[in-house]
């Protein structure tokens, strides 16, 4: 997932003073999507320091897409995981000469708030919206149909879980995963980011398992766990949290809901907590 975002945190603590005033925060998102966290964490009063770890390219080729939207009528859902499907997704009917008015027949399901928002800004509206914003929560507020014999239409990054394909088949879904854009390492060296890092920051956030993964293989895995010492290891849900624990991170806090300003919230709770003690 590409970090969803709902209501904003609250912006200032009981004394009035910004809670995360003088903490220096590193943000591994994209680059063209970190604004939200960047803006939401300065107004708390943090020095944002951005590492960007994923670049989002166009896909090989708008082949799979542009075939599958120009037969929409063959489909009962669509399922959109991300910002960055939402764009595509748009951006390709128009191609195929197709009007966001053909996708009026089909079950529209959003993996969460931010998706959603995407989605009801062109017009589309939004079916499904699970209350756990990973693919466990869409599976789950899928879990009452009968899929048996319906074809779903998930255009989504190249790499990308396989955990909604594979249950929706095991259930007896018909499913088509199309290439609406892909995530790469961006061009930056080790020796860049040692410098950002330096001094290590108070806290370092993690948006997907591919900021993780991707700040590993930049930095070098054999040096990640060495570079951060004393900063806190922020993740944006379980799923992110899994993955920095397997190259041997310790998650520091986790957000309780898997948005942009979930993990803001936890941030400034968990300093909340820090002073209070």
């Amino acid at each position: 997932m590409s970090g969803e975002t709902n209501a904003q945190p609250g912006r200032h603590s009981q004394n009035g003073s910004r809670p995360l005033a003088g903490k220096r925060i590193a943000i591994t998102r994209a680059q063209e999507q970190a604004g939200g966290l960047r803006q939401q964490l300065e107004a708390l009063g943090a020095q944002v320091i951005a590492i960007p770890t994923i670049e989002i390219r166009l896909p090989d080729s708008w082949g799979p897409l542009d075939a599958a939207l120009r037969r929409l009528d063959e489909f009962d859902y669509l399922l959109l995981t991300s910002v960055n499907g939402v764009r595509s997704l748009v951006a390709r009917l128009e191609a195929v000469e197709r009007e966001v008015q053909d996708l009026a027949g089909l079950t529209i399901g959003a993996i969460g708030p931010a998706t959603a928002a995407a989605l009801e800004r062109e017009g589309i509206k939004v079916d499904l919206l699970p209350q756990e914003y990973v693919a466990e929560g869409l599976l789950a507020v899928l879990g009452g149909r009968d899929v048996r014999g319906k074809r779903f239409l998930i255009p989504r990054a190249k790499v990308a879980r396989d955990l909604v394909p594979r249950v929706l088949e095991e259930r007896g879904a018909q499913v088509e995963v199309v290439e609406a854009y892909q995530t790469v390492a961006p061009d930056i060296s080790p020796e860049e980011i040692s410098c950002l890092l330096t001094p290590p920051p108070d806290v370092i956030t993690f948006t997907s398992s591919s900021t993780v993964s991707n700040f590993a293989k930049l930095l070098g895995a054999d040096r990640i766990v060495g570079v951060l010492p004393g900063t806190a290891i922020a993740s944006i849900g379980p799923v992110t949290s899994e993955t920095l624990r397997k190259l041997g991170l310790a998650v520091t806090l986790e957000a309780r809901e898997s948005t942009i300003n979930g993990l803001a919230t936890a941030i400034t709770e968990y300093y909340g907590k820090l002073r209070g003690k």
